[in-house]
């Protein structure tokens, strides 16, 4: 009896054993030859991927099919392993579970080539995204083998070769991301035609060559960005592009590309900025004009010798009308000369006349407003009632907006609050009677004599309409006053926002999805003034101080076009870095952060700047560059390292450089949310191209903003 009781118990003990990798699935078996071969996995992903369960669907990263109550094992469908610095060779041999749809491994140490062998043995897979490792070697022509293949994302990597022709089995290819590779040769022939289910194309920052296949202009599901910029294609744009959707913005930018652009469909109206870097271009939006050899046939009709149109034979002869003698053309001129000359004189006497004539006035009539000039100011003689001062002053206040109900008294007697002052005049908070709240910017005195410049350049701002530009409403010219009403944002800048207000102990840190959303705004506000406002405006001075933050925390960009008005409206002297935003009197947000070495706010100027006091577009997304820095890192524009003061834009690359992990670089409170930290990374990398030290490798405002628009947040 004893014997058999220990019998007994030692088969009870053999049934509790833990189970061994024979009794896994044939998935699991699969992982663990991935595992076999991760050389290094410092955040201990693979922990718990071991032989102890009999399948593998408790794994990290691990998704399986759902439970349908038979005994066959759940199969392995997702492995999602993103941002866990694994590094690992990708082993020739299987190692992916047949049954897996989805395979993402992007933002890891992943090196060596992309084996074929471990595309063969997983069929169904339905995305795959290997982006940001360090694969090389070229790209498998065995992808053409997954049918149901719909994304595809093998971008920053150091890809080589040629695209297979085989991807073009992949007919239920959606989004298609190459970029930043070394990918060179043309596209595979019926590209466009094959890959018509494609939603996302970027092919950027390859060398690819040859001409961009006609057929491209078939894949008319694309959406955002087409980018097929920084590459070696030649040839003539195909006018089939412009049978891309509208809304796509297409973006050929530094490419071997020549002859005219085409003017249709999703190619009409574009500006510059999507064709710069190609010499060979001609034609609107660009300033080079094309020669006629170069027009397209569609062009108005070019007469050539012998045609029955030419001027030669209209005049009915050959040797008729064939031009004037030179002693006519030199006749011609000189008249031409002696008249300008005659204008000329009697311009600068009438001007002499007139700038006595405002002495005089000024002498005997001290402390009236205006210029008095009247009739005698002889050749300039109109009726007092038309000069410049009192044009404006006759109308009052001079609406932009319907909605303005106010007069200039109303405007006076209101309740007003000092909120700042600067070289550019003093900001007010004005409230009105019925509670209306408005923010008035009054700018210096004299100028007079540019009144008409100054409403041209005033109306004109008006008209820039925006959810997130803020609106100038009014205005008011006169000699001795000169005001600028805008609306009132009520909750102060982005600067305070994120660093808190000075003199305040304690404030809440933005959460990602409020960050998000204002990255978000901003940018769309920037691409707007860029490409769609009446005068393609450059903003010159974007900072966290000039952009203000609504009542739900939606921002609004301020003070574009100001710096010119004041010139206009004789303002004190400053500088572009110097001017101060609404938002700045509002926060009155401390610049003692800034390096005393360097001129106030030179940490959101573009490096071009130290050569140029001229804004451009591309100074104004190392700008917005800057200011996505600043969100993501909490930190000033101006960082002291140990003893060693540097800008923002250095830190960041020194911490990228010396492969910092991305908690040391994100805000503390941004760094706890581990889940949307794919969405800060994406957002670092556009920060990092807008502030590239070279411009012409900086994104557009536009291509910047719709990058950001794909992004998952909650705006």
């Amino acid at each position: 009896m004893v014997a058999l009781h220990h019998l007994a118990l030692l088969l009870a003990l053999l049934a509790a054993a833990p189970a061994t990798t024979d009794a896994l699935t044939p998935d699991g078996q699969a992982l663990l030859a991935f595992k076999a071969a991760v050389l290094q996995d410092p955040t201990d992903a693979l922990a718990n991927w071991n032989a102890t369960a009999p399948d593998p669907c408790a794994w990290n990263g691990v998704v399986c099919s759902a439970d349908t109550g038979s005994s066959a094992p759940r199969r392995v469908v997702a492995l999602s392993l993103p941002r866990k610095r694994l590094v690992a060779a990708l082993p020739a041999a299987p190692a992916l579970p047949a049954s897996l749809r989805h395979l993402n491994l992007r933002s890891n140490h992943l090196f060596g080539p992309v084996p074929a062998e471990l595309l063969t043995g997983a069929t169904a897979l339905q995305s795959l995204v290997l982006y940001g490792n360090e694969l090389y070697g070229p790209v498998p022509e065995e992808l053409g083998d997954l049918a149901y293949l719909q994304i595809l994302d093998l971008s920053s990597n150091a890809l080589n070769g040629s695209l297979p022709a085989s991807i073009l089995k992949c007919r239920r290819l959606r989004s298609l991301a190459l970029g930043r590779n070394n990918l060179t040769g043309p596209l595979p022939a019926g590209f466009g035609r094959e890959l018509a289910a494609l939603e996302r194309l970027d092919l950027s920052y390859n060398r690819f060559s040859g001409a961009i296949p006609d057929d491209i202009g078939n894949l008319s599901r694309l959406q955002g960005t087409v980018d097929l910029s920084h590459n070696e294609f030649s040839g003539p744009i195909p006018a089939s592009l412009g049978r891309l959707p509208e809304k796509v913005y297409i973006d050929l930018t530094y490419n071997n590309l020549s002859g005219p652009i085409p003017q249709n469909g999703a190619l009409e109206n574009r500006g510059p900025t999507a064709f710069v870097g190609n010499p060979g271009l001609c034609g609107p939006p660009l300033k080079n004009p094309c020669s006629p050899d170069a027009m397209p046939s569609s062009n108005p009709f070019v007469p050539k010798d012998g045609d029955s149109s030419t001027p030669e034979a209209a005049g009915g002869g050959k040797g008729r009308n064939k031009g004037l003698g030179k002693v006519a053309i030199v006749a011609i001129v000189l008249s031409d000369v002696v008249g300008i000359l005659i204008i000329a004189l009697v311009f600068f006497y009438c001007y002499w006349r007139a700038v006595s004539s405002k002495d005089k006035g000024r002498g005997a009539a001290a402390g009236s407003k205006g210029l008095k000039c009247g009739k005698d100011c002889g050749c300039f003689s109109r009726d007092e009632s038309e000069t410049p001062s009192e044009h404006a002053e006759q109308y009052d206040l001079v609406a932009l907006d319907q909605q303005v109900r106010f007069d200039l008294d109303e405007l006076l007697k209101a309740s007003a609050f000092v909120l700042g002052k600067s070289g550019i005049g003093i900001v007010y908070k004005v409230v009105l009677e019925d509670g209306l709240t408005m923010a008035v910017r009054r700018l210096g005195e004299g100028g007079l004599q540019r009144f008409k410049e100054f409403q041209t350049e005033v109306e004109a701002i008006g008209k820039v309409r925006h959810p997130n530009i803020v609106t100038l409403r009014a205005y008011y010219w006169s000699f001795d006053e000169k005001l600028l009403i805008y609306d009132y944002i009520p909750n102060g800048s982005l600067a305070a926002a994120i660093h808190g207000k000075p003199g305040t102990m304690t404030f809440t840190p933005l959460p990602w999805e409020a960050r998000l959303k204002i990255m978000k705004g901003v940018a769309k506000g920037m691409s707007f003034l860029h490409e769609f406002s009446p005068k393609k405006y450059v903003h010159g001075d974007l900072r966290p101080n000039n952009v203000l933050l609504g009542t739900n925390m939606e921002p609004y960009i301020s003070d574009f076009g100001l710096g010119r008005l004041a010139n206009i409206a004789g303002a004190s002297p400053f500088t572009q870095s110097d001017q101060v935003g609404l938002e700045k009197a509002q926060s009155q947000q401390s610049d003692a952060s800034v390096s005393p070495l360097v001129s106030k706010g030179s940490c959101y100027q573009a490096p071009e700047a130290l050569k140029t006091l001229k804004p451009s577009q591309k100074w104004d997304v190392y700008s917005f560059g800057v200011v996505l820095l600043e969100m993501l890192t909490g930190r000033s524009p101006a960082v002291l390292l140990e003893t060693v003061q540097m800008d923002l834009v250095q830190w960041v690359q020194f911490c990228i450089e010396d492969k910092k992990p991305s908690t040391d670089v994100l805000d503390p409170l941004l760094a706890r949310d581990s889940e949307r930290e794919d969405e800060m990374i994406a957002v670092l990398k556009v920060a990092l191209a807008c502030v590239q030290a070279n411009p012409e490798r900086r994104p557009s405002s536009r291509h910047a903003a719709e990058t950001l628009e794909h992004l998952n947040g909650s705006s």
